[in-house]
């Protein structure tokens, strides 16, 4: 009886001790708990459309540490792993007891250290809490670290840790980075011969770093390979076939890509782990390319910008900001296609799409090629020299400047602008100044991809789309009217395509424009296939002139190039929609078989001045002027006869300035209807109702 009291008062006590170290236990791991939140500092990441690694930032230590999970890694390595490192991982608590009698026992038996006990919880422990030297005491905190780590997060997370965490030489932790950097590739599918080496480096990384102890590296793998364990985990034979796989020497460099693209999205967030993108690394890796190897050979101080961008759904899939963003003396950390710069002829197309539009000429037209006046502007040819009598088809694919100027007077530059504006894209237009007829010709400024998002519209029968910034703009469909009409689209695109490519490029099926901009400071080109535009642009930083650069002899060559290698097929250009046909001059209508407007886009007069007619705008006429956005641009205003000079009123109230000229510009207030008048010096006037939208 007394023997059971005893029994049964020792038991009482055994749980009350038992129960108070538990407790005991549990308020020291509250109070000092181990230090996951460090675990959590990783490489900030720029992706692409599918995910792959375009570029990686360094942690504020400088460590290339990209985040790891067993989902990104070889199952053959994870189980090699296991095997080599912590057999029973998957079953022990944080610390392996029987490793450690096994080690302990192998310690008193040959008299030195043959193998550890440390499993992967307490080599995670470790990582993310280092100590300086080995002792006793630190060993015992990795155990208490160990169980208090497994106490908190499951095997795969603790997994995960080590993945991400694991030292590989110099300033690579992870399997990530040491697979990037020593086999250039993301480690989902290992050989075995590569999956032995990224398990045995972690033990002593920088003595096994192969690229520095090629030698000690080989023994290291070697001994992961001949572990029994590690044999029955890759199959039968299979280890002995890896270690005669050469070992690789030498670092690479994790991928760099995109660098303007990334540091702009670091900008705007500085604080994020990862940046998805829209572009595509292959498109990415192969524009970059052709930047740094035509840079090569145009010699010093050039940069080359380049977008490439999907016409149906507004990604960018490749930019190129610069032939090299770490170069100096080009200054590559400019990002040249984000920068406003002359686009030259580039923007001739819309000219012509607006002329097709409005049906003042037919692809045959006949159009003069010859030395004009425009009220004081007097637009030359790039090479000095005149053509003639040309067809309007003619005209564009030698970007004669005269016909085209031509053709701007008589559809109004306020228009072109205005349709611009339906793309959302808005050029810089000198200081003070009203949009004249220099901007048919590059006189004024836009960015690389705003030229790109102008040209979306003619690779999507003539609806343009919004092209993002890469990362954080969304791009898509712009709501409202097209750019222009599909028929015209057509014209243009029919004209286009049948432009020789440079010499030595092969036919691709695209549609291009080249442009030089005055005192040969910028070389543009851009062109377009049913799916895809690519514009590219040549010049220097500065804003120097570059003698010999043009749009052809420079950037065309390196818009076939790039198109050639992006990698992406070409998609056959939109078909002709229902009346668009090529009509023979013969049977052109008779008004459109000779373009006879004169320079100042008015129809020629002869004999004594009749009385003035305004002809522009017409009677009744609805003008887009951008009322709507609150965003008006002036009124261009025409008239034919009458004698100068010529006075001008809107609502009833003189315009501030009498004109001798023809032309005139009118700045309404406001939405809604106007009555514009012009008065000549015999006092004749003429009147219309207008109605600004």
């Amino acid at each position: 009886m007394r023997l059971a009291r005893k029994l049964a008062i020792g038991s009482a006590a055994g749980i009350i001790l038992a129960g108070t170290g538990l407790v005991l236990l549990d308020i020291a791991d509250r109070a000092y708990p181990p230090p996951l939140d460090k675990a959590e500092t990783v490489s900030a990441e720029v992706v692409d459309a599918d995910g792959q690694l375009l570029r990686a930032f360094a942690t504020p230590e400088g460590l290339w540490r990209l985040k790891t999970t067993a989902a990104d890694v070889d199952p053959q390595f994870l189980k090699m792993l296991v095997a080599y490192e912590d057999r029973r991982f998957y079953s022990h608590a944080g610390v392996d007891l029987q490793a450690i009698a096994r080690a302990a026992l192998q310690l008193l038996t040959n008299g030195r250290i043959v193998s550890g006990a440390s499993t992967l919880s307490m080599q995670v422990a470790r990582l993310i809490e280092p100590r300086q030297g080995r002792s006793l005491s630190a060993k015992l905190l990795q155990m208490a670290r160990a169980i208090q780590i497994e106490r908190r997060l499951s095997k795969a997370q603790i997994l995960d840790l080590y993945l991400t965490h694991a030292p590989y030489g110099g300033n690579l932790e992870g399997v990530r980075a040491a697979s990037l950097a020593y086999f250039g590739k993301e480690p989902r599918r290992l050989t075995v011969a590569e999956a032995a080496l990224l398990v045995a480096l972690p033990q002593l990384p920088e003595k096994r770093r192969p690229d520095r102890n090629l030698a000690t590296a080989e023994v290291a793998r070697k001994r992961v390979l001949e572990r029994v364990a590690v044999a029955e985990a890759v199959g039968e034979g299979e280890a002995a076939r890896a270690e005669i796989v050469p070992v690789p020497s030498q670092r690479m460099q994790l991928p760099a890509l995109a660098a303007h693209v990334a540091e702009a999205a670091r900008r705007k967030d500085p604080k994020a782990r990862q940046y998805e993108t829209t572009l595509k690394k292959q498109v990415q890796a192969g524009l970059e390319a052709v930047a740094r190897a035509s840079a090569l050979k145009l010699g010093p101080k050039l940069s080359i910008a380049m977008v490439m961008a999907d016409a149906q759904t507004g990604d960018i899939v490749g930019e190129v900001g610069s032939a090299d963003y770490f170069d100096a003396s080009r200054s590559g950390w400019i990002d040249m296609a984000r920068a406003n710069r002359s686009p030259g002829s580039t923007l001739k197309p819309f000219i012509y799409g607006l002329a097709f539009e409005e049906g003042l000429v037919s692809q045959e037209t006949i159009i003069e090629d010859r030395p004009a006046d425009f009220f004081g502007y007097r637009p030359r040819n790039f090479d000095m020299s005149y053509q003639g009598d040309v067809t309007v088809r003619e005209a564009l694919q030698l970007s004669l400047n005269v016909p085209a100027v031509k053709l701007l007077d008589a559809v109004n530059p306020v228009k072109l602008l205005i349709r611009f504006r339906r793309a959302e894209v808005r050029p810089l237009l000198p200081p003070n100044e009203t949009p004249g007829l220099a901007i048919g010709l590059g006189g004024l400024g836009i960015t690389l991809k705003d030229l790109v998002q102008l040209y979306t519209a003619l690779a999507n029968r003539g609806q343009p789309v919004r092209i993002g910034d890469g990362v954080n703009d969304r791009p898509g469909k712009i709501d409202g009217e097209g750019m222009l009409d599909p028929v015209a689209v057509w014209n243009i695109a029919d004209i286009l395509s049948g432009v020789i490519p440079p010499a030595g490029a092969p036919k691709r099926g695209i549609a291009y424009k080249t442009g030089t901009s005055y005192g040969y400071r910028d070389a543009w080109s851009v062109g377009y296939d049913g799916r895809y535009v690519l514009g590219v642009w040549v010049g220097r930083p500065d804003n120097s002139a570059v003698p010999g650069l043009t749009g052809y002899g420079t950037a065309a060559p390196i818009l076939f190039e790039g198109f050639a290698k992006s990698g992406i097929a070409t998609t056959p250009l939109p078909r002709p929609p229902l009346g668009a046909i090529r009509i023979a001059q013969a049977e052109l209508p008779i008004s459109q078989r000779r373009f006879a407007i004169n320079p100042s886009g008015l129809l020629a007069t002869t004999g004594r001045e009749p009385a003035p007619q305004i002809v522009y705008p017409p009677e009744g006429a609805h003008v887009d002027l951008g009322a709507k956005s609150g965003d008006l641009s002036p009124l261009m205003l025409k008239l034919q006869g009458g004698r100068p000079p010529y006075r001008w009123l809107a609502n009833g109230k003189p315009l501030p300035d009498i004109s001798r000229r023809r032309t005139n510009q009118w700045m309404p207030d406001g939405g809604g209807y106007s009555k514009l008048t012009v008065i000549d010096a015999m006092g004749r006037a003429a009147s219309v109702g207008v109605f600004i939208d």
